[in-house]
């Protein structure tokens, strides 16, 4: 495949770098002061998406730019330097210094880590794979990297997706059935897929093979798992603080970031319930807006990452499906307040079809 020619409009997602390189640079110059700097990102983010016209609309994609997926896999080692920062000062830190640290760190790991591990998960390179892991893992979320691929994109929009919000339903009533959902949803996929790996092995009469022991849900787990002993052996109870914060904070925004993609958008479904009309443009919200779509690699083009999910994200198209009223850094500070999300979400949905026939 041949690159399309460098633009100087794709140098904007040098930000994927830039912003947990200069968060770092906080880190270790004043770690106290960790929460302002990233409070203070968010809302410039968010002000630049609502307020600024000309910051609404992305650039175009020009074409293959394989050169823009080692952004992503640079700053894996990025966010492994912020949360080894981020431990040795929360070692030393008061208690509001702590939930600051896991603030600031969980911002980046949340919003940008889980992020490119949904990108690089979504590669057909082994080692982008494996990179996904590492991210998803570090934030001790590493069923997602099982239930997105094979549950989420498969139902998203639907009654059988946790991770699809419904009409009505509010961030803090839809957090406890994603959360629980989407863990119940992993393991069964993944006991599901052994099984059948097993059964087609004795059906070409070999032995089953390792089953649980060759899958790297199981060894994340372990390590999730382990990592918190050594992490209190390392610096006591603040340390631990802060790696269960940014845990806490991640894991947040990410599930923030499913509700307000898909919230109230539903395929329409079969008489009998078990089938489904195909994923549309429609079954997705969408944003456009620069700066958060460089941060965030194209993430807000989401109907169009469901309907190619091996697209590259320097290729995705802007479709014309539902809009959103502001970037996901925006959108996020509305959700967490319910009335004002309905009553900015509530008209738009009205214009939207209402998908409730049957499907053919």
């Amino acid at each position: 495949m041949t690159a399309a020619p460098w633009r100087a409009s794709d140098a904007r997602f040098l930000l994927i770098l830039l912003l947990p390189a200069v968060t770092l640079a906080n880190l270790l110059r004043a770690p106290g002061e960790a929460f302002w700097w990233a409070a203070g990102a968010w809302l410039t983010i968010a002000a630049v998406d609502t307020l600024w016209p000309g910051a609404q609309r992305s650039p175009a994609p020009a074409g293959p730019q394989p050169r823009l997926q080692w952004l992503l896999r640079l700053y894996v080692p990025l966010q492994l330097a912020l949360l080894a920062t981020g431990l040795h000062a929360a070692r030393t830190a008061s208690g509001l210094e702590v939930a600051g640290l896991a603030f600031a760190v969980g911002f980046i790991t949340g919003g940008m880590g889980i992020t490119f591990a949904h990108e690089l998960g979504h590669s057909r390179n082994r080692v982008d794979r494996a990179l996904a892991w590492v991210l998803m893992t570090s934030v001790n979320y590493s069923h997602f990297m099982v239930e997105h691929y094979r549950g989420h994109h498969r139902h998203a929009a639907t009654w059988a997706d946790p991770a699809s919000a419904r009409r009505g339903e509010s961030l803090w009533r839809f957090l406890p059935r994603t959360l629980t959902g989407s863990l119940v949803n992993a393991w069964r996929l993944e006991a599901r897929q052994i099984h059948q790996v097993q059964q087609l092995r004795k059906g070409h009469g070999r032995s089953p093979g390792p089953g649980w022991l060759a899958r790297p849900l199981v060894w994340c787990t372990v390590a999730n798992l382990l990592l918190l002993p050594a992490v209190w052996l390392y610096g006591g109870a603040p340390a631990l603080g802060f790696w269960l914060g940014q845990t806490a904070m991640a894991i947040w925004l990410l599930e923030a970031v499913n509700y307000v993609e898909h919230y109230g958008l539903q395929r329409r479904a079969s008489r009998d319930g078990q089938r489904s009309e195909p994923f549309g443009m429609q079954h997705a919200w969408n944003a456009d807006h620069v700066l958060s779509n460089s941060v965030l690699a194209n993430l807000q083009r989401h109907s169009d990452h469901h309907l190619h999910p091996a697209t590259p994200y320097p290729q995705l198209q802007a479709l014309p499906g539902p809009q959103l009223p502001s970037g996901y850094s925006g959108c996020l500070l509305l959700a967490a307040v319910p009335p004002l999300w309905f009553a900015v979400m509530e008209p738009r949905l009205t214009q939207q079809p209402l998908l409730t026939q049957p499907a053919p």
